[in-house]
């Protein structure tokens, strides 16, 4: 596990920002989180969990995708969808992950995961 005992808050947040930045890349702003939720979300989520290395990265996006669509948390996982393609996850992988999170969690869920899955493919196509 990666050790972050020996870093800041603020190298922590600035990890997470940077890290943040990279997954999100190119998706459109939504209204802005309160300063205390963005130090827990840059700090916490993205400088200290998800730089754990006992996971790799794209796995942790693709755990996140799964959680994200079986909870039915639509406007995150649009968001998460963007990040793994950009950490370089391809549509086909993405596909059967919601097909196996239609198996597990509903049909509902894989269902209209995949229809946000096209909707964010589409939107990135154009934006390329």
């Amino acid at each position: 596990m990666s050790d972050t005992s020996g870093t800041t808050d603020a190298e922590r947040f600035a990890a997470g920002r940077e890290l943040a930045g990279r997954l999100f890349a190119g998706a459109p702003r939504d209204r802005p989180l309160p300063r205390e939720m963005v130090r827990h979300t840059m700090g916490h989520l993205f400088g200290d969990v998800w730089q754990d290395d006992r996971l790799a990265l794209e796995s942790r996006s693709l755990v996140t995708c799964a959680v994200l669509a079986a909870l039915g948390r639509d406007a995150e996982l649009r968001l998460h969808l963007r990040g793994a393609r950009n950490l370089g996850h391809d549509r086909d992988t993405l596909e059967a992950m919601l097909i196996h999170v239609a198996h597990y969690a509903g049909w509902p869920a894989g269902a209209t995961g995949l229809r946000i899955l096209d909707e964010v493919w589409e939107q990135m196509d154009a934006d390329d």
